[in-house]
């Protein structure tokens, strides 16, 4: 098993359980910019940029508080699977991760 795997399923349980009305709306931005005439679409990914980038501060957040708890060899595995597992299952927020 990787190390660090089972702490970060729970973390992103949670995240996708407190943010479900930020990742709704990502949906829906996402869609809306998707529907979008010419003359909208800049202001509509825009939005949807915005709230793609709120659920990445947060899930910094969630990572970065954790990290602080462990010395720094262990930190850095555990911030690489953090950036990984977000990568493969919320991968909008995963930019920069």
């Amino acid at each position: 098993m990787k190390p660090f795997a089972d702490l970060i399923e729970r973390q992103l349980a949670l995240f996708r359980e407190d943010y479900s009305d930020l990742i709704e709306q990502c949906d829906e931005a996402e869609r809306a910019y998707d529907r979008a005439g010419r003359d909208e679409a800049e202001e509509r990914f825009a939005t949807y940029l915005e709230l793609v980038e709120e659920g990445r501060e947060a899930l910094e957040e969630i990572r970065d508080t954790y990290a602080r708890t462990l010395e720094p060899e262990p930190a850095e595995t555990y911030e690489q699977a953090f950036n990984r597992e977000v990568g493969r299952h919320l991968s909008r927020f995963g930019l920069g991760l």
